[in-house]
């Protein structure tokens, strides 16, 4: 794909951004008008594309007749596809693969900069650069954190990096005339290490996609892998956020308390690169919240219209709630019926001669468990969310966390795990690896928006 392509393939995916966050804002006239736009660029794309094919099996058909010595660029990844899934099903079948194939497919991971180690390649087959970038480019949205933080590029399973801390904040001494210069204190440096971490899955697929054409099975193939490793990643990455600011998240309940963290919070040096980071809930209940003239604090970015700032200087990214979630909040009001405990006028089984015989409580499978008078005892009374708390993670991602990618993706297929041979199907087991490490705790803060449940 040439850059002309690539830039409007950029350009249709922020309209798409568009109509959508026009449509939720309600301005169904310009979602229209901006839906006809859309399907003006996809137009354009359809035929550049078809242009560009038509380029290219012409110049395969001079290769063939031996007029032309060079295949382009997408000659060749199409070649590259095909030998791929063919040493994938090679390797499924128990078979030699071809040595056309073989070649195509070795020369690809030649050029490689970021291969494996022996071990890493012996498991499964690798997935080539070329094929990986489709899969990075399926990855890019909005919720793909992994954009937002640091990523360092590694070539070996573990290692470590050294981090100098407060380096923009430690002056030069006064200096008089003629006079030695004094020694500064050494700098303070902070080791990061990492250890890559193996993360894996199986897809299941029919028979017939697995007979299929290379390339609708890489594709299918793709669009899982980026779906997986995505979600994967940001799971990481909320992991290593979470552990970074435990215990120190911070209430958000008004826009002074917004502004707290940003004025107060964050060291200067941070807010400059500071964005936040909200799910679903939390983006609404910030998209809501209007200042003392009755403007939404959430603004478009004016030379990027689909993306919305706060104060109208740092970036929010809405991830979906299954990504980043609201934790619901309890509030069991004990009394006592009888001889008995009773927990939001439910009684229970529970011996209980005051409330204060109940040291601890916790919810289960939904049901609260009770320790009382030193035993714990399960209920069944229902647990009532009485409240959410949705996370805002603001700061500097970049400076905070670090994700260390092998960029190693191995595939290979079987038939044989439980429930694939009676049905007909393949497993195609994926695996990636990466880690993802805190750098800079400094950099990030927390904060709790807390929702309470109506009725």
């Amino acid at each position: 794909m040439n850059k002309e392509m690539q830039k409007l393939l950029k350009a249709i995916n922020d309209k798409k951004n568009e109509v959508k966050s026009l449509v939720n804002d309600g301005k169904l006239d310009k979602a229209k008008a901006a839906k006809e736009e859309l399907k003006e660029l996809q137009e354009k794309f359809d035929l550049l594309f078809d242009l560009d094919e038509e380029e290219h099996e012409e110049i395969e058909d001079k290769v063939a007749t031996g007029t032309a010595k060079t295949i382009g660029a997408k000659a060749d990844k199409k070649n590259l596809v095909k030998a791929f899934v063919n040493i994938v099903k090679c390797g499924f079948l128990r078979r030699e693969p071809d040595e056309g194939d073989v070649k195509v497919y070795k020369d690809a991971l030649s050029t490689d900069t970021t291969k494996g180690d022996d071990d890493e390649m012996g498991i499964g087959v690798t997935v080539p650069e070329d094929i990986r970038t489709d899969i990075i480019e399926l990855r890019r949205s909005e919720d793909n954190l992994e954009q937002y933080v640091n990523v360092e590029g590694v070539t070996t399973k573990s290692g470590s990096r050294n981090i100098e801390v407060d380096a923009d904040s430690t002056p030069f001494d006064n200096v008089d005339e003629e006079a030695d210069f004094p020694d500064m204190d050494e700098p303070k440096f902070k080791k990061i290490v990492y250890a890559i971490k193996k993360k894996g899955g199986i897809l299941k697929i029919t028979a017939e996609l697995f007979e299929d054409t290379a390339a609708n099975v890489m594709a299918y193939i793709n669009k899982w892998i980026a779906k997986k490793t995505k979600a994967t990643r940001n799971a990481m990455i909320l992991k290593v956020a979470d552990e970074m600011t435990k215990g120190k998240e911070v209430v958000i309940s008004t826009i002074d308390s917004l502004k707290d963290v940003f004025n107060v919070g964050l060291d200067p040096a941070i807010t400059t690169g500071a964005m936040v980071i909200a799910n679903q809930n939390g983006y609404n209940y910030l998209d809501k919240l209007k200042d003392k003239d009755g403007k939404y604090i959430l603004q478009p970015n004016p030379t990027q219209p689909t993306q919305m700032m706060l104060f109208g200087k740092y970036p929010i990214a809405k991830v979906s709630n299954r990504t980043a979630k609201s934790e619901p909040v309890y509030s069991p009001a004990f009394t006592i019926s009888g001889s008995k405990l009773a927990i939001d006028g439910t009684t229970t089984a529970i011996d209980a001669s005051a409330t204060s015989d109940v040291t601890a409580w916790k919810v289960v499978k939904g049901k609260y468990v009770v320790t009382c008078k030193g035993q714990e005892q399960e209920t069944t009374v229902d647990a009532k969310v009485s409240a959410y708390k949705h996370p805002v993670y603001m700061g500097d991602l970049k400076e905070a966390i670090t994700l260390f990618d092998r960029n190693v993706i191995t595939i290979d297929m079987n038939d044989k795990a439980a429930g694939l041979w009676e049905k007909d199907m393949t497993g195609i087991k994926v695996r990636d690896r990466f880690d993802v490490q805190p750098v800079d705790d400094g950099a990030i803060i927390k904060g709790n928006i807390t929702e309470v449940v109506q009725g």
